[in-house]
């Protein structure tokens, strides 16, 4: 058992640094096992203290230190595997450091590292210490100029900013140097060196200056950089249109690497990618992996405002940069993707991300108060819940006040690292408001309940609504204080049609009530004729909505609400309940058959968009239907959930075949949200019928693959192939990976699709995947792949009553600890859900967590989780 108990750091404790530092020189003289690093700082005392100087490093070997050109003799300074003490430092005075570190050595890919034989870097949220010398923290920020030395053979040496001089060295070496004038804290440097090819374009801002574009990818790889830089350049324009942010240097630069421990990161004017989330074409790319390369390049992109120019105090701040710039991404794809399908598409993940830990022990606010690593507060409460806390203060500011605010956060505090008080402070002093009461927000845990009973008065023509809320205890948050909920209101009559209504003498056809005490009452008057709720329209409030309508009033909403995304809500409560009704032992055929005969006029409906269509089809997943009951039974819940998939299978199989049918593919690929939208409809389709799997539909899903002229349908075909199970999967699977097993990408796609096997030999599949000649755990793509999906994707198999996949995710926990703990420590939340399960299997998630909690030597970060999961 672990002895040595890490101490939290805390908000509270925050105190500014001791030592700033105005300018760094940094060169750089790489070598794949012995680079070295020679640091020279600009530093001065912040204040009148007399404290020593305590700079962060890991992992350096270090070689000499000097202040104002006097080498530092041994009794001067004390070096230890964190930190670099200088007890007599002067007030103001020029640092220098040489250190060596070992990229091609490093697995943990923190700081500088190797990836497909090129150098790069990763330094948030403290990767920088294991580069070189300095206070570790993003409200430190300095202006710096960078020179790289290298072989020729690494073509392209990259960093930060504008690119100052370039030229040869003796012994077949060259040399680049990159200045980047716009202060910056050291989690956004950056530095690239290797053999790339570059995608070039260019564009114009809004003030008239060109700026090149430049995309840098693995040889041969160009052409598949050409979404992400329309991408790029279609973000650049919203967010001078709609923020008027535009981009402050003259070169942008994005590079792919193979591996990543993130998505992407917003390094200033050189973000690095994981060449997952920036190459696509058509026949290896699916219409999921386009949408998310729009919206991950948006994100990165917008972070050069929200992120970059304006950055976080400290890292209790992070939802400053991250949820902001959610929010930010979710509205240019809603502007490029529609409204309506990406407001459902959003809330999804939240609710199988941020809800699903919001129930868990691992619970916190979207500003937390202390941390053991902060790598492991980069969840969906920062990123998703974070995003929606913006949302809803556009919607109680009204959108004209909301982008006044957020000018006025830019004119305040461009150039400077804050806090999210003094971001608050900036709507409300913009808006003239008292937003206090809104702070709760970002401070308590949780997702409230909101209950919504109604009365409607037929004399009167009144309709009275009482509304109250209650947030459940969360870790550390036993008592709850209410929140200010807006909660969006819209009324039909019982044949569907808008009705309107007048609140406090104004006629509306929609309002928001904003739920801000535990308990409110509202009035509406002008109400003529027996109302249908419309409530809580574009999930106007993160929280779980209960209501006193009856099954009659969801099949109207589902039939007509003119808000798509509660048509596609009611739809999804009417499923919830029958799903979870059989798996409790009491199914409904009455109410399945009349379900599957709503759907189908749905289907029907020409007004309707095909991307709706698709997420209509969809019943809710087996992880949201496992949030909905205490004491989940995931074996139960699929069977139930099969069960009304094919119910809907047989009840529509002749439309679901002629919609198959007439959305087959004519003419030329097109990733624009219209085709993909058809191609969504035509594989949902398909997937339905998988659920009612007859020879017919076998041969169909058969043919739908061979047929197939890009992945999005490839895997389709491959999906329903795997419902059916049999022969004609194991064909279809070997077939695949001869196809594409030299394409790294794809082949992550081949482990995946395994990875959700529903058969009882999934385990078994699994398990011997992780012998595949392709398979390297030490490779974030390929073990999230095949790990993380079969834990967090597949949990019928996962939750075997043996405690086998258990067991599995906990050896591959320990297993990746070892070498990168930021990856394992994702792991481990599938295992620390175990107080949502059936005590059968709860009690045998907990030993395997105990276990990886007991083993000596885990890490910082697995140890923090798997702590914070066995808490009482």
């Amino acid at each position: 058992m672990r002895t040595d108990v890490p101490q939290p750091i805390r908000l509270s404790d925050y105190a500014p640094p001791a030592f700033l530092i105005d300018e760094v020189h940094l060169t750089f003289l790489l070598a794949p096992n012995a680079t070295r690093v020679k640091a020279t700082l600009s530093v001065r005392r912040n204040g009148d203290h007399g404290d020593p100087l305590k700079f962060n490093g890991e992992r350096l070997t270090f070689i000499s230190a000097a202040i104002d050109g006097q080498t530092l003799g041994a009794d001067a300074y004390v070096v230890d595997d964190e930190w670099l003490t200088i007890a007599n430092a002067p007030d103001a005075f020029t640092l220098e450091t040489e250190v060596e570190i070992d990229p091609e050595g490093n697995k943990a890919l923190e700081g500088l590292y190797m990836s497909g034989g090129r150098f790069c870097t990763q330094c948030e949220a403290e990767g920088f210490r294991k580069i070189t010398y300095w206070p570790d923290r993003p409200d430190v920020l300095s202006r710096y100029t960078v020179r790289i030395e290298a072989d020729r053979a690494f073509h392209h040496l990259l960093s930060n900013g504008n690119l100052m001089e370039s030229g040869e060295l003796a012994g077949g070496r060259h040399y680049a140097v990159w200045n980047d004038p716009f202060p910056k804290p050291c989690y956004l440097f950056a530095l690239v060196a290797g053999e790339l090819d570059v995608l070039e374009d260019s564009l114009v801002t809004m003030s008239g200056r060109t700026v090149a574009l430049k995309i840098y990818v693995d040889p041969g790889m160009a052409d598949r950089a050409a979404y992400a830089m329309d991408s790029l350049k279609r973000a650049m324009k919203w967010d001078e249109e709609v923020f008027s942010a535009e981009y402050d240097l003259d070169l942008f630069m994005i590079v792919a690497v193979r591996d990543f421990n993130f998505g992407a990161m917003e390094n200033k004017g050189l973000n690095i990618f994981n060449s997952s989330l920036l190459l696509a074409d058509p026949a290896t790319a699916t219409d999921a992996d386009y949408e998310r390369i729009e919206s991950v390049v948006a994100h990165e992109y917008f972070h050069n405002w929200t992120g970059d120019r304006i950055t976080c105090r400290d890292w209790f701040q992070l939802c400053l940069k991250e949820g902001l710039t959610v929010f930010r991404d979710q509205s240019f794809s809603a502007d490029m993707r529609g409204e309506a399908v990406q407001r459902i598409k959003d809330v999804k993940a939240l609710r199988a991300r941020q809800f699903a830990e919001d129930q868990g022990p691992l619970a916190h606010p979207v500003r937390p108060s202390s941390y053991l690593k902060i790598d492991n507060f980069y969840t969906a409460t920062i990123y998703e819940k974070g995003a929606e806390v913006i949302r809803m203060l556009k919607t109680l500011l009204g959108a004209e006040t909301f982008r006044a605010g957020m000018e006025l956060y830019f004119e305040r505090w461009d150039g400077h690292a804050t806090t999210v008080e003094e971001f608050i402070r900036c709507f409300a002093d913009a808006s003239a408001q008292d937003l206090s009461a809104f702070f709760a927000w970002y401070e308590q845990a949780g997702t409230p309940t909101v209950t919504l009973d109604s009365h409607y008065n037929g004399t009167a023509k009144t309709l009275t609504l009482d509304l109250t809320q209650s947030t459940p205890a969360t870790p550390g948050q036993p008592n709850k204080k209410p929140l200010p909920v807006p909660v969006t209101v819209g009324l039909l009559d019982q044949d569907g049609r808008t009705l309107a209504f007048a609140r406090d003498g104004q006629a509306a056809d929609e309002t928001v009530v904003v739920l801000d005490q535990a308990k409110t009452r509202v009035t509406l008057t002008g109400v003529d004729r027996p109302p249908v709720i419309s409530a809580l329209r574009r999930f106007s409030a993160p929280v779980m909505l209960k209501t006193d309508a009856e099954p009659k009033d969801l099949y109207v909403l589902l039939a007509g609400d003119p808000d798509l995304f509660n048509r596609w809500e009611a739809g999804q409560t009417l499923a919830r309940a029958l799903i979870l009704s059989r798996a409790a032992g009491h199914p409904d055929d009455v109410g399945e058959e009349r379900y599957a005969e709503a759907i189908g006029r749905g289907l029907d409906d020409q007004a309707a968009e095909p991307a709706f269509k698709a997420l209509m089809l969809a019943a809710p997943s087996e992880g949201d239907l496992a949030l909905a009951t205490p004491a989940a039974d995931p074996k139960a819940i699929r069977a139930a959930r099969e069960a009304l998939r094919q119910r809907l299978a047989l009840h529509l199989g002749d439309n679901l075949k002629r919609l198959h049918l007439g959305l087959q593919e004519l003419g030329d690929f097109s990733a624009d949200a219209q085709a993909a939208g058809r191609r969504a409809l035509r594989n949902a389709c398909l997937d339905l019928l998988a659920a009612n799997p007859s020879s017919e539909v076998a041969e169909l899903a058969l043919g739908h693959y061979r047929a197939a002229g890009n992945m999005t349908d490839s895997m389709g075909g491959l999906s329903a192939l795997m419902q059916i199970g049999g022969q004609p999967f194991e064909d279809a699977l070997d077939d695949f990976y001869a196809r594409w097993k030299d394409e790294p990408l794809v082949v992550d796609k081949w482990f995946a699709i395994q990875a959700r096997d529903p058969s009882e030999g999934a385990l078994g599949r699994v398990l011997g995947l992780t012998a595949h000649p392709a398979f390297d755990l030490k490779i974030p793509n390929r073990m999230r792949a095949l790990i993380s999906t079969f834990a967090n994707f597949n949990p019928a198999r996962f939750h075997d009553e043996t405690g086998a996949g258990y067991r599995f995710l906990a050896d591959q926990i320990l297993a990746v600890d070892g070498f990168n703990p930021m990856t394992a420590a994702r792991l481990v939340d599938a295992l620390g859900s175990w107080r949502r399960y059936r005590p059968a299997l709860g009690d045998l998630m907990r030993a395997e967590l105990q276990r990886v909690h007991d083993t000596p030597g885990i890490s910082k970060n697995v140890f923090e989780l798997a702590s914070r999961a066995l808490a009482n």
